[in-house]
């Protein structure tokens, strides 16, 4: 059986919407039996298993339970609070105070799922009262809060920087850039789009009004600073960052805030515990198709199919940046890093392309794929959460997907904006 009957075996089960573990694991071996029959099956299943075990994957349960907390306590609705206090009066307030808030709660969570339900609801309805397309803001929130995996803490960066050994610390401070740069783009959009259709201000509060927000939200602040500052001055790991931030969000939510009870945690674990082996399922068959593929040369393959024998770093980028966001639209952008980045990161490494660029860039193309119609998964939260159509939400997400487009074409074109950091700090 050749390579290419083994992919169309690949895609055909995928069409016909079979699980993606299913999927990666059927062709896996299916590969094993036809180009590597000498191959014992148990060291696929070993693969499998050694795909899960590296230390630094304790910290995505970890965050992902810390994210759980707040997102059932009033993390949310502080933040919201301090940021449209402060700049919900200017043009375009509204919007604007959604994208901030989604960009700093995503610093929070780390996640978008859970930034559209935390934020989403109540945004939509203060958007709507100020004459809002539904369609309009829906697609804000589904876009804004993608910016939620560029900003630490981010499960894509977690685990990307797991495969190929680079810097957790490094891969979450280069993402802060990206995601004040697509923030920005979306702010200066709602800027122009509230003065085409004049779209109500919203009245401007009193300085006292807002050092109330401040004193509300401000253990808030505490989240990015102990991750962002924990792991780059060293004090922690990532693993050690996610555990405290789990402390942090019991502190927070249970003691200071009160609004989770003790025996709420019981089933926000038992919900961390599900999305958990979700994942690590996810992460344990990407692990073993991955390592099957290398093991026959499959990415040498096809890179000199695509690229040539002298690829320039530019077009490197370009055909990476390109194989990764089409896989996201399709497939879970965890499965996706776990296939493509065999194929990719040997040989932009060795065109001297720094692995923290790498990074940030398919973290980008994973964002863009949770936005990206037929299959972003924000899209389909947002249909959950709002109970709408499909075809509603998608209407108003084509102008935030082309902000994100250009910030991405600007980071694949100048990557050295990706490590301006390394000049600052």
């Amino acid at each position: 059986m050749t390579l290419w009957a083994i992919m169309a075996i690949l895609f055909i089960m995928l069409f016909l919407n079979f699980p993606i573990m299913i999927v990666l694991i059927a062709t896996g071996l299916i590969m094993m039996m036809t180009m590597a029959p000498h191959l014992d099956y148990i060291v696929f299943v070993q693969q499998m298993i050694s795909s899960v075990e590296a230390y630094v994957l304790l910290a995505i349960p970890m965050f992902i339970f810390a994210a759980d907390i707040i997102v059932r306590g009033q993390t949310a609705n502080r933040l919201l609070d301090f940021v449209r206090d402060i700049i919900g009066h200017i043009r375009g307030g509204t919007g604007i105070v959604t994208a901030a808030t989604s960009t700093l709660f995503g610093s929070v969570s780390g996640s978008s799922q859970a930034t559209i339900a935390a934020i989403g609801p109540p945004m939509r309805n203060r958007a709507l009262q100020y004459g809002y397309k539904d369609s309009h803001i829906m697609g804000l929130i589904v876009n804004s809060a993608g910016i939620a995996i560029l900003i630490p803490p981010s499960i894509v960066m977690i685990y990307y920087g797991m495969l190929t050994g680079t810097s957790v610390g490094d891969l979450f401070i280069a993402g802060v850039i990206p995601g004040i740069f697509i923030f920005l783009g979306f702010a200066l959009y709602e800027y122009i789009i509230a003065i085409r259709r004049k779209i109500p201000v919203e009245p401007k509060t009193t300085w006292s009004q807002r050092f109330k927000s401040l004193r509300g939200a401000i253990l808030t602040f505490g989240f990015p600073i102990i991750i962002l500052g924990g792991i780059y001055s060293g004090v922690f790991s990532p693993t050690e960052a996610a555990a405290f931030s789990v402390l942090y969000a019991f502190i927070l939510e249970v003691i200071v805030f009160r609004e989770v009870k003790v025996r709420d945690l019981f089933p926000i674990a038992a919900s961390t515990g599900v999305v958990t082996s979700i994942v690590f399922i996810l992460l344990a068959a990407g692990g073993a198709f991955s390592w099957i593929i290398s093991y026959l040369r499959i990415p040498q393959a096809l890179t000199e199919t695509v690229l040539g024998n002298d690829p320039t770093q530019l077009q490197v980028l370009i055909i990476m940046s390109l194989f990764f966001l089409v896989s996201c639209m399709f497939v879970d952008s965890l499965v996706a890093i776990a296939v493509l980045t065999p194929i990719f990161f040997p040989l932009a490494s060795q065109m001297g392309i720094d692995p923290v660029v790498i990074g940030i860039l398919v973290t980008m193309q994973a964002t863009l794929g949770t936005v990206t119609p037929p299959f972003g998964v924000n899209i389909f939260t947002a249909c959950a959460v709002f109970n709408k159509p499909y075809m509603e939400v998608v209407k108003g997400v084509f102008p935030y997907i082309i902000i994100f487009m250009i910030v991405n074409v600007i980071l694949i074109l100048y990557p050295d904006i990706i490590i301006a950091y390394r000049y600052i700090f």
